[in-house]
């Protein structure tokens, strides 16, 4: 058929939808999704009509894989832009990076709601903690995870042991965030008790940063250890026994030959491990608790992420009766947390572009 044609039925089905959407109070949402479903059907019988039942069932299957990826993508389209339109407001307020909440209180917020004050307060606190929380979940994750891969695969190679770990990691996949913060704490919390009963003057609360760092690399190292061990099997075997041929050590044809062919993919995969647990806010709650001000001390004291800046500006608003100001706040943070979502994504990306092999042709 020719190209106008389906210029035509989009337009009718745009007419036909916004009709149908009309009669059930119009909505957005519901407008694109019925326009899209009448363009299948209406495309369907068209072409049947038309063309031919061959051609017909070709098209409408078509315009289905299309209409599903864009039904998979609108949940995601609708979230960016509202969080984008909401928090945009709270994130050009003055300061709202560079400052904490130290001084905020229900006085300021009703002042900012009624009066048309800015509104104060920030972050930085949550910025600073969500940093050193998950900076310190990475450096116990990747060894970790980096080694359990590398024997799983150079030395293990599908023996007992191997499928016992590889079990526990996929167990450890599934693990809910609560209860990885729940065996943060206890496992601190243990070992503080048996410190201080050595006399060795440890912290005697385990609520603080290092504990939501443990919490995380329990969610962090099931990730590492699969995209690694993923990126090391598909090295080619040749590479590995051109080293042995040339007599060099098993050891050191990993850390030679092996890992820098897969670090791309390694690279990606901590990336996006970092991604995952940097919105978590379940074990972060109960690890680290939540302050207004900044703490760079991860074995002292409370610590807030932004997570749970987050949520504690919903749940609990600074003041009650003058909400607005705090929602504005948790909008704006929840913009950043997925500005800084995507941005790990997308160095992932970049990442596993850069340090890929290149073929010099040789």
């Amino acid at each position: 058929m020719p190209w106008w044609v389906s210029l035509v039925i989009l337009a009718v089905s745009a007419v036909l939808g916004a009709a149908l959407s009309a009669l059930m109070t119009f909505n957005m949402a519901i407008w694109f999704i019925l326009t899209a479903v009448l363009y299948v059907i209406i495309s369907y019988g068209v072409t049947r009509a038309k063309v031919s039942r061959r051609k017909a069932t070709d098209t409408l299957w078509k315009h289905l894989v299309y209409l599903a990826f864009i039904i998979a993508l609108l949940p995601l389209v609708s979230v960016i832009w509202s969080v984008t339109s909401i928090g945009i407001p709270g994130l050009l307020e003055p300061g709202f990076l560079a400052s904490d909440m130290r001084g905020i209180d229900g006085t300021i917020d009703r002042r900012s709601q009624e009066e048309g004050e800015p509104v104060l307060g920030g972050i930085r606190h949550a910025l600073v903690g969500s940093l050193l929380i998950t900076l310190s979940a990475t450096f116990i994750s990747v060894p970790i995870g980096l080694m359990t891969s590398i024997y799983l695969v150079e030395y293990a190679r599908g023996g007992p042991l191997a499928r016992a770990i590889t079990f526990f990691v996929d167990v450890m996949t599934g693990i809910p965030s609560i209860v990885a913060g729940l065996f943060g704490a206890a496992a601190v919390g243990w070992f503080l008790g048996v410190g201080n009963s050595l006399g060795l003057g440890l912290p005697t609360r385990s609520t603080m940063g290092i504990t939501a760092a443990i919490a995380l690399s329990v969610l962090m190292i099931p990730v590492v250890v699969r995209t690694t061990e993923e990126m090391l099997r598909v090295v080619p075997n040749e590479l590995r026994e051109a080293s042995y041929a040339l007599g060099v050590r098993k050891w050191r044809t990993i850390l030679k030959v092996v890992i820098p062919t897969a670090i791309s993919g390694i690279a990606a995969g901590v990336t996006l491990a970092i991604a995952r647990v940097i919105g978590e806010t379940a074990p972060i709650l109960v690890t680290a608790g939540f302050i207004v001000s900044n703490n760079w001390n991860m074995f002292q004291g409370w610590m807030t992420a932004l997570p749970v800046f987050i949520f504690r500006q919903f749940q609990n608003p600074t003041s009650p009766n003058f909400s607005d100001p705090s929602h504005q706040r948790a909008w704006a943070a929840a913009l950043v947390l997925i500005i800084i979502v995507m941005g790990l994504n997308l160095t992932a990306r970049l990442i596993a572009t850069f340090l890929a092999p290149k073929n010099t042709g040789r």
